[in-house]
């Protein structure tokens, strides 16, 4: 009997060492927590931009710097979301910090089922939820649309290139018949694969400097639309 027990509570502190140990900020909360409580408040002549997103918006502060420099403009892209994340994490990371405008670039990792299987209805779904909570702030929004993919180098063999162009009409549509703009970096990087060229994204999925350069004035442009309705 005294086995027994033992053996009983030895399992019930295994559960809850395995607890513990797989705890976690799923929707990476903290990321930008101590970033987001030294922004200054809003000035009555600022034209705050939050840009959030994945790894693509992360990695244009990361390879070109210049181009947020000097500008109102505050990111917020995290490696390797998804939209439920940015869901999650779009309360602290865009409302609160007041912008006029948001600019969400989002979708292709729920395609790469970073987070597990995603339908298109599901990834509109989480879209939909952040343009609301952003319409209700009274947040402009900017709806980019997802960029070319050919291939996933960390997940090969999905064919992601029609969910993507099913995908972009689905956000256009969307964001036609609710008033919001559509930002269309698809169209001016696409190649004749339906995916990202190399001298765009090396790796056909993040952009380069060349692929940054090309996305930059169609966001500003973008934005001086949102700022302007």
């Amino acid at each position: 009997m005294k086995k027994v027990n033992v053996l009983i509570i030895s399992c019930m502190l295994s559960l809850l060492g395995l607890t513990t140990i797989n705890a976690q900020d799923w929707a990476d909360l903290n990321r930008f927590k101590e970033a987001n409580s030294t922004i200054p408040e809003l000035q009555d002549n600022e034209d705050r931009i939050v840009f959030m997103g994945n790894s693509i918006t992360i990695g244009w502060l990361n390879k070109r710097p210049e181009f947020f420099e000097g500008k109102p403009y505050i990111n917020r892209g995290i490696s390797g979301q998804t939209t439920p994340q940015m869901l999650l994490r779009f309360r602290q990371d865009v409302i609160n910090l007041n912008p006029k405008v948001v600019t969400i670039l989002a979708g292709t990792n729920d395609i790469a089922g970073n987070t597990g299987p995603s339908t298109l209805e599901m990834i509109m779904d989480n879209i939909k939820g952040m343009v609301e909570l952003a319409h209700a702030n009274g947040i402009k929004v900017i709806l980019s649309s997802t960029l070319p993919a050919y291939d996933y180098p960390w997940k090969p063999g999905l064919e992601p290139s029609g969910k993507i162009i099913a995908l972009n009409k689905m956000i256009k549509e969307y964001a036609d018949a609710n008033g919001h703009i559509y930002l269309d970096y698809f169209s001016a990087m696409v190649d004749e694969r339906n995916g990202l060229p190399k001298k765009y994204a090396e790796d056909e999925v993040h952009p380069t400097v060349d692929g940054y350069k090309v996305m930059e004035p169609l966001v500003e442009a973008a934005i001086t639309d949102a700022l302007n309705k």
